[in-house]
Order: C-alpha cells, then sequence, then structure tokens
C-alpha cells in the first residue's frame, strides 16, 4: 500500500476477477477505485510523514575535504575511520582515530601518506591544484536517496553552476539512480544541481563547499617532534657498540638499524635515518595543529580545510616566528622565511609578498631586543586570504624549559652536565626567572604581527588558538609527579631523573601555563587546556621495568646480553602502538627516531672526538625525548577541535544540518572542562632546593629500584687499553634480513668505526658544543632574509650549528 501511496492512483489497472461478468466492469472499476482512494487516504492519515520521508533526497559529500593530501583515497581513509567510530569513541575523535588506525599498520598510518602532500620545496604547492591556498572550485560527490528500486531506474543529473559564466548550464550524467555522481563545481559561487527520473525533476539542492584556511605555528609540541613520519626499523639480530672505553665504557649491545650500512654515520646509515614531511623542523602528520585540520575536515561533508602548518622543533616566538632559524635537523634545503613571513608567503597564493622594514614595530620598547630593525614578509591586503583559524603552541622555549629539564634529568656527576646539558645549558630558578618575566611582552608583540602582519581583524581575535602544554611527570590528582630514578632513560648513563629538581621544573611549567592563559585573556585569544588532565597518568614514567610486561609499556630499552636481547627483539618494537604513556622517553626516542648524523660533521664541524658516544646522545634526546607520543598529540587535537569548532560556529563556518546524521558530536558528548594542574599549592622553591636527598617514594607505575635495569655507571678508564673499540657493529651488512625474518646467530666479522686512541680526561680537553643550527651571531641578528634560492649540496654550504628542543619544544642558548 505504501508503494500505491507514492505512485498514487495514475497508472494503475484493474482486472475483474475470475468469473466476474465483463458487463460488470465498470461497476467493479468504480467500486475497486473507489476503495483504494479511501485506503490511500487512510494511509495518509496513518502515516502522515513516510511519504515525506521517504522522498528522494540530494545528499553530497566533498571528495576531499582535507586539501593538503593531494590523494583523495588517503583522505577518504580518515574520514571513514571517523565514521566508523561509535558515539562514546566521537567524544575523543581524534584519539580513538589514531587508535583505529595504527591498530593495522605496523609501521603507522603516517608512513603511506606523508609524501603525497602539498608541501614541496618549502612551499605550499602541488600538482594538485593551480593555486592550493586559492580555490576556483572543488569536486564533490552526489546521491539520491528515497528512490525505491534506484537500480532499476535511471537518473538524469544536471548542474547550474553559480558564478561560472563561461560554463552556465553545467553538466548533465545520466545513470542508474543507485550510482553517485561526481561534479566539479565553482567555488565560492556553488552549483544548483537537479536530478530527474522519467524527465520529471524528483530533488534539487543547492552545492555551497565552505573552505576554512587553518594556520599553524609553534615549536616542537606543535611540529611532532618525536613521531616522525617513517620511524626507524631494527635488525632481528645485528648490535651496535658505541663505546667501550673511557666515561661510557659498556655502550655495548645496543639495537642495530636494518640496511647494507657497515660504520655508525657513514652515508647508507644515513639513509636509514627517520623520515619527516619537513626533515630539518621534524614536522609530520602526526602533529596536533595538522591532526587538528584534518578532523574539522573529515567530520562535516561539506566543509573543505586548507592547511598551512609551518611549526618547527626548536623555535622561539624571536627565532623561529619572527626570526628564520634554520630547524632541528640540518639538511640542504632549510626553511627559506621565518614562520610568520612564511604563513605571508603563503596567505598570498600564486601571488608575490613584499618586504617590509620594521624598525620599531615588535620591539616592545627595547624589551625584546632581537626585535629591532626586523624585516618581514607580507602578503598585500587585496591579494591575502583571510585566516579563518590561527593555531599556537609556543613560549616553552623562551622560557628555557629544556634547560630546566636537563637539570632535572643529568645526574650529578653527568659529564653532559659538565658540557652544559646535551647541547646548551643547564638552567636554575635564576635564569628561568629573567627569561619568564620577558616572555608577556612576547606574547604582545606575537599578537600584534598576527593582526597587522596576517590580517586577522583586531575585533576577531579568537580566532588566534594559543595551546597549553600537557604535564610531564604529573601523577595521582595532578599535585604528585613521577620519582627518582632512571626508567625509560638508560639507554645514557647521564640520565637520572632528580624528582626535587623536577619539582622545580613542574613549578615553572605552571606558571609558564599561567602566564600563557592571562596573555589570552588579555588579547582576547581561544585559550586550549583541557586536554592537560587527560595526561595525568601518562607522563614520562608512565610503565613498567620488570619481567611479563607488555612490550609496548616496557620502560626498558632492549640490549642484546650474551647473545640474547632482552626484554624484547628490537625488530618487534613498535613506534605507534597504544601505550599507557603520552611521552617519549629517552629510551622510545632512540627506538622510534634514532638520530643519528654524518660521522664527519661530527668530527670536523662539532670538532667532537671520539663521535661514537655521542651519536648515542643525539639519537636518544634528538630524536624527540619528552615529548608527547602520537596518542598525546592526538588528545591534544581532540582538545583543539573541541574550541575550533566553536569558533568557526560563530563565524558562519559551522556544519550544515545534514539529513544523512553525518554531523560532528552534539556538546553533550564532549568532554566537560579540566581543572587547572597541578593542583597543589605552589612551594617555596628555595626550601625544596635546600632539602638533602629529596624525596625518594615512588608514584604512579615507576617500578622500585631492583626492578629497573642495572645502568652503566660511568668509569674513567686510565689504562688506555689497547683493544678498546668505539662504535662497533656486529653482523655483516651484507647478510641482513628482511626485518620479519627470523635468522641463526649473525656472522662473527664486525664494522668497525674509525676511532682515535682513548681520549683524556674530560677535563683536560674541553670540547665546544654549540646548539645545533644556530651559530652565536644567529641570536642578535634581527633582519628577515629575502627568500633564498635551494640550498647547495651539503658539502658547499657552511654548517651552522643547531639546538636541540628536548622538552616544551626546548631551547638553548648559543654557546660563546
Amino acid at each position: 500500500m505504501a508503494s500505491i501511496s507514492r505512485r498514487g492512483l495514475k497508472g494503475v489497472r484493474l482486472r475483474p476477477a475470475a468469473g466476474v461478468p465483463r458487463t460488470g466492469c465498470k461497476a467493479w472499476s468504480r467500486i475497486g477505485a473507489l476503495f483504494l482512494s479511501l485506503a490511500f487516504v487512510a494511509t495518509s492519515l496513518i502515516a502522515p510523514n513516510h511519504a515525506e520521508a521517504a522522498s528522494p533526497v540530494i545528499t553530497w559529500k566533498l571528495e576531499n575535504p582535507f586539501r593538503f593530501f593531494i590523494d583523495p583515497h588517503d583522505t577518504e581513509a580518515h574520514r571513514a575511520t571517523y565514521r566508523a567510530l561509535g558515539p562514546t569513541e566521537r567524544a575523543t575523535p581524534v584519539l580513538a582515530a589514531e587508535h583505529a588506525l595504527q591498530s593495522g599498520d605496523r609501521d603507522g598510518w603516517a608512513a603511506s601518506m606523508f609524501r603525497k602532500t602539498c608541501w614541496n620545496n618549502n612551499r605550499f604547492k602541488c600538482d594538485a591544484y593551480d593555486d592550493y591556498i586559492n580555490p576556483s572550485n572543488h569536486a564533490v560527490i552526489v546521491e539520491v536517496t528515497g528512490v525505491e528500486d534506484a537500480s532499476t531506474l535511471t537518473c538524469t543529473w544536471l548542474t547550474a553552476p553559480r558564478g561560472d559564466s563561461k560554463n552556465p548550464r553545467g553538466d548533465a550524467i545520466t545513470q542508474p539512480c543507485s550510482e553517485s555522481a561526481r561534479f566539479v563545481v565553482p567555488y565560492p559561487g556553488g552549483a544548483m544541481v537537479t536530478v530527474q527520473i522519467g524527465g520529471r525533476e524528483v530533488s534539487k539542492t543547492l552545492i555551497k563547499v565552505r573552505d576554512v584556511l587553518i594556520a599553524g605555528m609553534g615549536d616542537s609540541f606543535a611540529s611532532g617532534e618525536g613521531n616522525p613520519d617513517r620511524a626507524v626499523r631494527f635488525s632481528r639480530e645485528r648490535t651496535s657498540d658505541y663505546s667501550t672505553i673511557g666515561l661510557y665504557s659498556g655502550l655495548t649491545g645496543y639495537p642495530a638499524r636494518i640496511g647494507p650500512w657497515r660504520d655508525l654515520g657513514d652515508k647508507t646509515f644515513i639513509k636509514e635515518n627517520a623520515r619527516w614531511l619537513d626533515q630539518a623542523c621534524h614536522r609530520s602528520l602526526y602533529s596536533e595543529q595538522l591532526r587538528t585540520a584534518l578532523q574539522l575536515a573529515v567530520e562535516d561533508p561539506h566543509r573543505a580545510v586548507t592547511f598551512v602548518g609551518v611549526s618547527c622543533a626548536g623555535a622561539e616566538i624571536t627565532d623561529g616566528l619572527f626570526l628564520r632559524y634554520k630547524g632541528n635537523e640540518w639538511v640542504p634545503n632549510p626553511p627559506r622565511l621565518s614562520q610568520i613571513s612564511a604563513v605571508a608567503e603563503a596567505q598570498c597564493g600564486n601571488n608575490k609578498t613584499q618586504p617590509l622594514d620594521l624598525p620599531e614595530a615588535f620591539h616592545m620598547n627595547g624589551q625584546i631586543p632581537q626585535l629591532q630593525n626586523i624585516v618581514l614578509r607580507k602578503c598585500p591586503q587585496d591579494d591575502a586570504r583571510k585566516i579563518d583559524l590561527v593555531l599556537l603552541s609556543i613560549g616553552g622555549n623562551d622560557i628555557g624549559f629544556s634547560r630546566l629539564l636537563a637539570n632535572a634529568v643529568l645526574s650529578n656527576v653527568s659529564l653532559l652536565r659538565e658540557l652544559g646539558g646535551w647541547l646548551g645549558q643547564v638552567h636554575g630558578e635564576a635564569e628561568a626567572s629573567a627569561e619568564l618575566a620577558t616572555l608577556g611582552a612576547r606574547y604582545k608583540s606575537l599578537n600584534r604581527a598576527i593582526h597587522s602582519i596576517l590580517y586577522v581583524p583586531w575585533q576577531e581575535s579568537d580566532r588566534i588558538l594559543l595551546v597549553a602544554y600537557p604535564g610531564l611527570a604529573l601523577e595521582g590528582d595532578g599535585s604528585q609527579m613521577c620519582g627518582d630514578g632512571n626508567s625509560g632513560m638508560e639507554v645514557v648513563p647521564d640520565f637520572q631523573l632528580d624528582r626535587t629538581k623536577l619539582k622545580l621544573g613542574t613549578w615553572f611549567a605552571d606558571k609558564l601555563h599561567r602566564l600563557m592563559r592571562d596573555a589570552s585573556y588579555e588579547f582576547g585569544w581561544t585559550f586550549v587546556e583541557t586536554h592537560r588532565r587527560a595526561f595525568i597518568g601518562r607522563g614520562i614514567c608512565a610503565g613498567l621495568s620488570v619481567e611479563g610486561v607488555s612490550e609496548v609499556d616496557d620502560l626498558r630499552l632492549p640490549r642484546k646480553i650474551d647473545g640474547v636481547w632482552t626484554p624484547y627483539n628490537p625488530a618487534d618494537y613498535q613506534a605507534y602502538a597504544a601505550r599507557q604513556r603520552w611521552f617519549r622517553t629517552p629510551n622510545d626516542a632512540f627506538m622510534t627516531g634514532n638520530f643519528h648524523v654524518e660521522a664527519g660533521l661530527l668530527t670536523k664541524v662539532l670538532r667532537i672526538e671520539p663521535f661514537a658516544p655521542f651519536q648515542l646522545i643525539l639519537a636518544s634526546t634528538y630524536s624527540g625525548a619528552f615529548h608527547p607520543t602520537a596518542e598525546g598529540q592526538a588528545a591534544i587535537a581532540d582538545a583543539v577541535v573541541d574550541k575550533a569548532r566553536s569558533v568557526l560556529a560563530k563565524y558562519g563556518a559551522g556544519p550544515d544540518a545534514d539529513p544523512t546524521g553525518y554531523t560532528v558530536p552534539s556538546p553533550e558528548d564532549t568532554p566537560a572542562p579540566a581543572a587547572d594542574e597541578p593542583n597543589a599549592q605552589i612551594p617555596d622553591i628555595n626550601s625544596v632546593l635546600s632539602k638533602s636527598g629529596g624525596e625518594k617514594g615512588v608514584t604512579g607505575a615507576l617500578p622500585a629500584a631492583n626492578a629497573s635495569p642495572a645502568a652503566a655507571v660511568p668509569a674513567t678508564d686510565d689504562d688506555g687499553k689497547s683493544g678498546a673499540t668505539v662504535g662497533v657493529t656486529s653482523g655483516d651488512p651484507s647478510d641482513e634480513p628482511p626485518p620479519e625474518a627470523v635468522v641463526g646467530p649473525p656472522p662473527t666479522e664486525t664494522a668497525v668505526v674509525p676511532s682515535p686512541s682513548p681520549p683524556a680526561e674530560p677535563s683536560a680537553t674541553p670540547i665546544e658544543i654549540r646548539p645545533l643550527n644556530r651559530g652565536p651571531q644567529q641570536t642578535q641578528t634581527s633582519t628577515e632574509p629575502a627568500p633564498a634560492p635551494a640550498s647547495p649540496p651539503p658539502d658547499q654550504e657552511q654548517f651552522t650549528p643547531q639546538r636541540f628542543a628536548p622538552a616544551s619544544g626546548g631551547t638553548t642558548n648559543a654557546a660563546p
């Protein structure tokens, strides 16, 4: 009856029943027609909305809503994952999607996608678009629902583009009604789309895409440091020996990379380095800024996102956002511009920016001397596309948080402490307080630049989202923290977490958090902080160092002892498996990023001899130690997405009411705001530091001392044994099996890294270590250089040492 109701009586032929005379046919026809009419009316009265609900409806979605991915299939993988989430999972969609994507991909989902983006040679350009920043059209997929027996009917699709004078009638497609159609609709005008069945219009809708521009700037917490798009993989049999002499004796039996390399730091070895979307800045697809933009794209079928992310590990507001900073890893073609200038260049699309000499605009009456007489790039306002959201994660490097962290994790007898941290200084209360005192002025200067250089309207300052840093080692209710020990850090004997000194760092982290919040309120920015509570109990010490623990939650580093890997074979390590901890430990960093540099760079430029032990330090710190994992980045992104939705909705870029139910979570599905962390009284730092020994209690999941792996104890080696080696690798690379293969004992021959004779006592041979990628003059200059052509090969370019950013995008000062 419902079918008849939809078709009506037209075309329904009535026949007399068997045995009824033909002469009564007309009479029976009248009776039958009357009966069917009454039945149709009754059906309409009983279910008045049934026919309306089943009326044909056109639904549509963007083919590729995240335009930064040039392959629509990559975006669809994320969109399909989001759509498969349940109501509870959609409360934290990015984290839930991260778990779903990683569960079926050992190498991580980004490994197959990061080469197919619109980031090319330090510019936002790709062959998929004539102008990535300023789209002229979008491809959409349309279908019609509510048509019975759609596979047996033929639909004709007609389009009438708006704003396209060259093609006013648009395209027409005839195909089965069960199939979807693809159209390219102009932007921003859109197109009216009509569907006909049998020459009769059954539905029509206006397809108009909302394309939002999202810019991301900041430091290592924003870039995704610690989470390369393609992590390093390890051999099942080979091992690496970094040193058997001097203070670093006993550095043997370490995991060795796959590949046919023979010496640590040789060219073949370096080719197996972890790979990043941006190698210099250690920026990856796991970045919370990119995940935020991606989520906003896939959750709304009618919204496209154009993403411009330029965050760089090690960046500060001065050196990084205002001034050119060459990144966290040396490459032949480092960033050409400061982040503000890079966003301005992107904002211009295919148009040209102009250099702007600003001698007095941003130094804030001399409070920021580095910003005197600077030159920034700026797009003419008529050519600049309006930015819908600016995502920021910045400030940690400006107060030297990594130097505070170095103070907390380097043992008092550490050679690294004597040398001033792993690549810079070790800070205490006085130094951090001095840096903190100038941070407010830096935020004010940044606010001025975002409005005046990037054209974010002053009355729309809430489009700027400043993201808080999560707590590194908070436990319990947020007032407790990790205890003393080296769990998760035994990769290098210098690491020894000191809980008393960690309190100092936590105290300053809380002061930084409060200052960031106050600055956001002062300038009208949107402050994102709800993720901080989610990190409590998931800090640097979350895990165990005892037998029987799951490999992913085991804090220990695999070592080969007496021919047996303990606690597990490094070839089985999964960098992106779900873990209790959301921060990379130094052990995790070694197993994930495993950063090394070419041997000649250390010996010729940094003048470090012997270089093999220093490679181990780089591999365990420069690879993202003390930074959020991919899960941590996803948890941060969920908090940012929640705030971003509200801002976009306020300015008319929220989701449409869609009949398919393909919409974002309702407000009641989102997590409640978190309380301020840490929820504890600020201690008297002087009294804390004056205590002898400090508290030795272990909080959270940190194991007891007798359960921790035995770390190599630094010891002097005065006898200079002739058989000592530095940088030995066991196993012939020609016999390297595939990563999954299980093979017999390794060959006996070794590949030895050339090393000098055993070094003298450290005090007798001072070593000059400068922060990587910043010479002493670079921090003093305040002039933004003009864009330069591609850099020459490595052997032709003068290398400028970089700086390391181990925590909160950490930073160090240039050595004198």
